[in-house]
């Protein structure tokens, strides 16, 4: 991803991140509760939200550090949270556990996007 492209994304899961929080501590907290998901809920809401941050600065990052590896950094850490959040939304809806099965494979999506973005700051002179 490019710098505009990866600033947007971080934006926009930044207002996303707070519009399903609003949304959830509102509207969705009574088919939450029911489901038994509200924890689920609000934990994919807090890793989206932790994570455009990070989408955010990596994307100013790229001014100073344009490799190949930030800008894998941020599809990584993009598709990770799009696979984690994504999936616990789901699960938190639906309680059909194999949306769960997903949310790992985010993780290391995130986890993998995370350890580029620091190897892209070693590797900057």
């Amino acid at each position: 991803m490019n710098q505009r492209q990866t600033l947007v994304a971080g934006a926009i899961l930044g207002a996303l991140g707070v519009a399903l929080g609003a949304f959830g501590a509102h509207a969705l907290k009574n088919a939450l509760i029911q489901n038994g998901r509200l924890e689920t809920y609000e934990l994919a809401v807090r890793y989206q939200y932790y994570h455009a941050f990070v989408m955010l600065i990596t994307g100013l990052a790229m001014e100073k550090c344009n490799q190949a590896s930030i800008r894998w950094a941020s599809l990584l850490i993009l598709v990770g949270v799009v696979l984690f959040s994504g999936s616990l939304y789901f699960f938190a809806f639906t309680n059909i556990a194999s949306f769960a099965m997903v949310t790992p494979i985010g993780g290391v999506f995130m986890l993998v996007g995370w350890i580029m973005l620091a190897y892209s700051f070693i590797r900057n002179k």
